[in-house]
């Protein structure tokens, strides 16, 4: 069956706009053009699109989503079967998140006081499980799986305290190397040094701190575009930086 623009809109529930601008970024490409300038799309069309909006549905930028489509090794039904595993496992952090929030309102109704550490929890749970999503498996293939899950094991037994600081080094951590990369700065400069610092105690939350595994944890972050993608979101660059500094200055 073939559609036109505005038809397919509104199966798909995507504006015009956006199929416009899906067309001309090579995203998404009518099956033909009528002489009018109309835009029809077919089967293909449609699937593709399908596509599109599961990978959109799980925080895929656009040009990455091509990447993957476009691949010739592309594989559509592995695809989705990532995908099913993706959703299944947000469903899971919601119903987490969901279960703390009940928790927290029957225990407002009933001026009861909840564990501190009841509090955070949930969303403890939810960065290892996306963490693992992630990374897990390189993670594991590098370090073990022993390592991997005496990490989460750490991680889930912070205290209120441990997890507020945590947090907060993660966000310091990330605007120092973006200052750092936006100034110029170099790796080996004082600034590395204290960024390397500064990583070196985030990364000693997670269990038994060792300068080897920092250094290969800090080389995953430019080898794996993933790692990059994170540190990079802002400031391109950032990766790069904190590994040279931990490379220069952890030994």
């Amino acid at each position: 069956m073939e559609y036109s623009i505005q038809q397919l809109a509104r199966l798909s529930g995507v504006t015009t706009r956006t199929l416009r601008w899906y067309d001309k970024i090579g995203l998404l490409k009518p099956s033909r053009v009528a002489e009018s300038g109309y835009r029809y799309y077919g089967s293909e069309q449609v699937d593709r699109l399908q596509d599109i909006l599961y990978y959109r549905a799980l925080g895929v930028e656009l040009a990455r989503i091509r990447e993957c489509l476009d691949d010739p090794s592309f594989d559509r039904l592995a695809a989705l079967q990532s995908h099913l595993t993706a959703l299944e496992a947000r469903r899971t952090e919601l119903e987490e998140l969901i279960r703390s929030v009940k928790d927290t309102i029957r225990a407002e109704e009933r001026n009861e006081s909840m564990r501190d550490e009841e509090k955070f929890a949930a969303f403890k749970k939810q960065a290892i499980e996306e963490n693992e999503q992630a990374y897990g498996a390189d993670v594991r293939a590098k370090y073990g799986d022993e390592q991997a899950d005496q990490a989460n094991a750490n991680f889930m037994n912070l205290s209120r305290e441990e997890y507020r600081e945590w947090n907060e080094l993660g966000q310091k951590l990330q605007r120092r190397l973006e200052g750092a990369v936006r100034a110029g700065a170099a790796p080996e400069s004082e600034e590395g040094k204290e960024i390397a610092a500064l990583h070196r105690r985030w990364l000693a939350f997670t269990g038994r701190y060792d300068p080897a595994r920092h250094r290969g944890i800090a080389e995953l972050y430019v080898t794996d575009e993933r790692f990059t993608a994170y540190y990079d979101k802002q400031m391109p660059g950032c990766a790069r930086f904190l590994r040279d500094a931990v490379a220069c200055w952890i030994r």
